[in-house]
């Protein structure tokens, strides 16, 4: 994922992103998130929102070509959100693996209720088959999602998802500044909990443990 910094110039969009980094890093500052801390007494390794986010109902399109809301559509106890693009040259594929280990470190009864989805930044060449070819490389079961930009951004900003198109590359290709949280949906379609980038795939499992625990 490129810096912004680069141009010279910010758009409303990666101020809005970089306004986001900026408070998950406070809230992991000021909730002792870290390697061996939790969030202020609760035992969770991300970032405990105070006033949880709603879920917008938006629909966005899956990679069988069907409706898919982050509302309607997410069923199971808890699903994990993340927002990025299959050309990512290194936090996406980062965090999703992170994801596709800590699915790994569940048992069966836990991975059951929960799903993994990834929405993408970069609906101009993420088409379905991209995304599904991308997502099958970490785990067949989680979910890919497409639909026009402006979509996109809708769905993301009420979870506090930031997008913006970056400057050409060399090779012609682009790269896509984003917000690069993982986002916790829970059963009532509201987000308790925000993880940064670099949270490491047994703290993903320990508190998806937590949190499912929670909602029995």
């Amino acid at each position: 994922m490129r810096s912004a910094t680069g141009s010279g110039r910010r758009t409303g969009a990666w101020r809005t992103a970089a306004a986001v980094t900026a408070a998950l890093l406070l809230l992991a500052a000021t909730s002792g998130c870290g390697d061996d801390a939790s969030s202020a007494g609760t035992g969770f390794h991300g970032a405990v929102l105070d006033e949880p986010y709603v879920v917008p109902q938006q629909p966005l399109t899956d990679t069988d070509g069907e409706r898919y809301s982050l509302t309607a559509d997410t069923d199971r106890p808890l699903t994990l959100v993340f927002f990025g693009y299959t050309a990512c040259p290194d936090i996406c594929q980062t965090v999703m693996a992170s994801l596709a280990s800590a699915m790994t470190r569940l048992d069966e009864q836990d991975r059951e209720r929960v799903d993994v989805v990834f929405v993408t930044t970069d609906p101009a060449r993420d088409d379905a088959r991209a995304l599904r070819t991308y997502l099958d490389r970490f785990d067949p079961s989680f979910i890919g999602l497409t639909g026009d930009l402006e979509t996109i951004v809708d769905v993301g900003k009420p979870l506090a998802v930031a997008v913006e198109k970056g400057e050409r590359l060399p090779s012609g290709g682009y790269e896509v500044t984003h917000s690069t949280q993982v986002t916790a949906i829970d059963e009532h379609d509201r987000v308790p909990i925000l993880w940064t980038q670099g949270t490491s795939s047994a703290q993903f499992a320990d508190d998806i443990h937590r949190l499912l625990e929670d909602a029995t």
